[in-house]
């Protein structure tokens, strides 16, 4: 009985990330966008095109973002060996300030920083609030399976995860 409640609330879970609003978005935005890494060097996520990934938009300000930091970790390190990329994009202007908070939150998940752009690519990838946090899911194939504005729990990046691995997808979205 409990194992068959579990399966609902995870197939819930699923349906409710499935049907957010980044699916009326593209991840042409994201694959197309220069940040800079922790180290203050640029990256071109196009780099990262193929590759399912888990994106989080955060700031070292907003508390919710720091409560799902080490979920997102663990994400990382549960699902890495089948291929899974976490990405915390920072809106953060300084390379120092996000290097200090990386190493007190022991983020050992891909970190870049968005400075001045970060808001118009949540909202390209679907956030039209642009409020934090926000998650993006996005399969090999470049189209966005999942997203969610707020903080992501340890059910939510499962079924997160297991979408952008295992979504057979049509392609890159427009």
């Amino acid at each position: 009985m409990q194992e068959s409640a579990l399966m609902v609330r995870r197939f819930f879970v699923l349906a409710l990330l499935l049907g957010g609003v980044a699916h009326a978005a593209g991840s042409d935005a994201l694959f197309a966008a220069k940040l800079v890494s922790s180290e203050d060097k640029p990256v071109a996520l196009e780099s990262f095109r193929g590759k399912p990934l888990i994106v989080n938009f955060w700031a070292r300000w907003c508390a919710p973002c720091r409560v799902e930091i080490p979920e997102l970790i663990k994400t990382q390190d549960k699902y890495a060996k089948r291929g899974l990329v976490v990405i915390g994009i920072g809106l953060e202007d300084k390379a120092e300030s996000v290097r200090d908070f990386m190493k007190a939150y022991e983020m050992s998940y891909t970190v870049l920083l968005a400075k001045s752009g970060g808001i118009e690519l949540m909202q390209a990838l679907g956030n039209t609030r642009a409020g934090l946090p926000f998650t993006v899911a996005i399969g090999p194939k470049g189209n966005i399976v999942a997203s969610k504005l707020g903080a992501m729990n340890r059910a939510d990046l499962d079924a997160a995860a297991e979408a952008a691995l295992t979504h057979p997808g049509a392609g890159a979205t427009r």
